[in-house]
This record gives C-alpha cells, sequence and structure tokens, in this order.
C-alpha cells in the first residue's frame, strides 16, 4: 500500500536537492577563493536566490518554501559542507529572516521569498559580549521617528546584506531589548574594517556603528521591549540548531578529505596505503563517532524543538556547545592524520580546521554556554 503524500517531506527533499545542485556547481568550487581573498560569497547567494533558497523558511503566501527548523539546519549543513563561510551567511539570513517573517512588512517578507534580499542580525556589542539578549546602544523617539546609536562589534554580512535586525535598548518600555529592521543603505551606518579572520573569513563579519540612525516607528519588530523573548522565542532554536549544523557540516567535509587522502596515499616500498596503520585507523573511527554524536544530538534537538518538549532550551544548549568543541577535535584529528599534506592550502583541511575555530567562540562562547548549561541542570534562571 502506498503512504499517503506528505507535501512537506515532498518540499524538503526537493529543496535539499535543489541545495545539493548549487552546492557541486557553485559553492564548493568557489571555497578556496572566498577563504584566500575573504571574499563575500555573492555568487552563491545570487544561485541560492534564483532557485529560491533563501526563501526556505518564508511561508507559502509570500512565494517562501514555508519550511522550517529542520530545514534550515539541513541545507547549512550540505552548504558548510562546501563552504562553512558561506554556511554561516545563510545561517544568519535564515535567523533574520525568521523574525522578518513574525514580525516585519509583506513588501520585505516577498523580496526575501524572491531572493531578492539578504538581511542578518545585528546583535553582537562589546559591551555585553556573550549577554546577546542585552544591548548597550539606544533607541529613542525624535521628531516623529526613532533613532538608533550603537557600535555593533562582529555583524555577519557587514556592508553586504540588505538589512540588518537590529537590537537596543528599548525605546520606551520596560525589558532588556527592542527589535528594528534597519535597511543597509541608512544614512549614519558605518561599516567600521574589513574582516580579516582566521577562519570563516568570507563571511563579511564586520562591526557596525549606528550614529543618529532614523528609522520609522513600524519597522519595529514586535513589542518595544520584546525583543528578549523574540531572541529566545524565534532566534534561539534556528540560530543553535544552524550553527550546530555548520560545524556538523564542517566536521564532515574535513573527514571525508581525511579518509580520501589516507586512503589514496600510498608507501610504495610496502605496498601499504597510510589507511593500512592501525593508528590512522584509530583517529579515524574517533573522529566518525564524535561526528555521529553530534548528529545524534542535533536530530534530537530538532525533535526537541518540533514536538515542544520541556528539554527544548537544554538541548537548544548543549547542540551548540557540543557541535563546536566536537568540532575542533574533529578537524584536528584530520590534520594529524593527514600529516605534512594538511598544511598545504590547495590539500583543503586546513581551512576547515581554521572555520571550525569560530564555533567556540561565537556568541554564546562554548564556555559560556556551560555555565547555561550547569544554570539549567540545576534549576536556576539560565539567562539571569
Amino acid at each position: 500500500m502506498n503512504k499517503p503524500a506528505n507535501p512537506l517531506a515532498e518540499a524538503l527533499a526537493a529543496s535539499l536537492k535543489k541545495f545539493d545542485e548549487v552546492v557541486a556547481e557553485v559553492i564548493t568550487p568557489a571555497a578556496g577563493d572566498v577563504d584566500a581573498d575573504g571574499s563575500y560569497p555573492r555568487a552563491a547567494f545570487d544561485a541560492l536566490g534564483r532557485h529560491g533558497l533563501l526563501g526556505l523558511i518564508s511561508s507559502a503566501e509570500v512565494g517562501g518554501l514555508g519550511l522550517s527548523h529542520r530545514a534550515a539546519a539541513l541545507a547549512v549543513e550540505k552548504v558548510a559542507q562546501g563552504c562553512t563561510s558561506t554556511a554561516m551567511v545563510l545561517c544568519m539570513h535564515y535567523c533574520a529572516t525568521a523574525v522578518i517573517e513574525a514580525f516585519g512588512s509583506i513588501e520585505v517578507r516577498r523580496a526575501i521569498a524572491a531572493g531578492n534580499h539578504v538581511s542578518t542580525l545585528a546583535f553582537s556589542e562589546t559591551g555585553s559580549r556573550s549577554h546577546f539578549w542585552a544591548p548597550v546602544g539606544t533607541a529613542a523617539a525624535v521628531e516623529g521617528a526613532i533613532r538608533l546609536d550603537g557600535k555593533k562589534s562582529m555583524i555577519t554580512s557587514a556592508g553586504e546584506a540588505d538589512s540588518y535586525v537590529w537590537s537596543s535598548r528599548p525605546a520606551a518600555a520596560e525589558g532588556a531589548s527592542t527589535l528594528w529592521l534597519v535597511p543597509a543603505d541608512a544614512a549614519g551606518l558605518t561599516v567600521v574594517g574589513k574582516f580579516e579572520g582566521l577562519g570563516l573569513r568570507g563571511n563579511a563579519s564586520s562591526p557596525i556603528t549606528a550614529d543618529n540612525v532614523r528609522v520609522a516607528d513600524s519597522d519595529r519588530l514586535g513589542a518595544d521591549g520584546g525583543g528578549f523573548d523574540i531572541m529566545m522565542g524565534t532566534v534561539v532554536p534556528y540560530f543553535n540548531l544552524m550553527t550546530a549544523a555548520v560545524s556538523l557540516g564542517n566536521m564532515e567535509a574535513a573527514l571525508g578529505k581525511a579518509i580520501a587522502h589516507v586512503s589514496a596515499t600510498r608507501f610504495e616500498h610496502l605496498g601499504q596505503s597510510i589507511a593500512d596503520l592501525p593508528t590512522v585507523r584509530a583517529y579515524l573511527g574517533r573522529a566518525r563517532i564524535k561526528v555521529d554524536m553530534v548528529r545524534t544530538l542535533l536530530m534530537d534537538t530538532l525533535d526537541a524543538v518540533e514536538q515542544g518538549r520541556p528539554d527544548t532550551m537544554l538541548r537548544l544548549l548543549e547542540v551548540k556547545a557540543a557541535a563546536a568543541e566536537t568540532g575542533t577535535e574533529v578537524t584536528d584529528l584530520a590534520m594529524r592524520v593527514c600529516g605534512g599534506a594538511a598544511f598545504r592550502k590547495s590539500h583543503g583541511v586546513e581551512r576547515h580546521f581554521r572555520d571550525a575555530r569560530a564555533a567556540t567562540v561565537m556568541a554564546p562562547t562554548a564556555d559560556v554556554l556551560y555555565d547555561f548549561i550547569g544554570k539549567a541542570v540545576c534549576g536556576m534562571p539560565v539567562f539571569g
């Protein structure tokens, strides 16, 4: 007996097939240059837009694909296997899209769904660091508009996105923060310098300052003072799932290259490959276990989100920390088994090694997450 059709499952499968095509044809071939030049992956985003994939989680009513957390996580993992920088940019676009879908204008939502608009989050500030929910930048009602002032420390797609989901202190209400949709071309916004990083070199993660930036009250995303609830209820599930998926895709790529290298590289005088060494096989076995553990935790976290389980927030905290820390371990093992070859940029493994480090210091950092997780398991307020 044929099973009844599941439209969402079919849409997910079709979308992931499109991602495979874009990754193979556009993203992977450009990954080395994106890393070497620190160049923003514009061609990748043009291709994703043409295929309707920038609107993956946009609702069908605005022309999007109407998918959600699972699709976003699986998609960015695929992209990360080709280029981690591109995956991180896409992750931040989907996080911003989730907020815009819930609170933004129909015009911007349609533009995203049509592949004509890239957005990103603008939360991080030096003054509050890993406490991303507590910006120190301000918003004030002046002359019939809202004036924004603040300094964001590391914003993915800085100077490249079409808009920023910007956090500030509330304009008038109580609460930790308020969110705004700020056009990238707003007068008073300044991108401070070009990003030059160890890894994720193509994600244009630069500081942005807002000096007397004027937006309309209608550009507010949600209620004044409601930013914390939006961050926790909308942003954190997408962000933590997708950053974990980015780490997972990067791990898979590094491990795949390591396996290919040790299987093909031979000791001619012995008639053996490097893979014939028990120590090398043991390292690869350890790496495979670690990758599979993260994948299992990610799948369980997706289930928790979709089922609304009581342990959802705990799982979201765990999966980001676990994926970040495991990513550094697996890529280190990949470097080790590839030996001197891994130090050549042309080999590709060292890029994954460098890219993996970003997840451990991306707010909330892995060390901060351990504290949050400890609070959660002790029954204490996590974000107090």
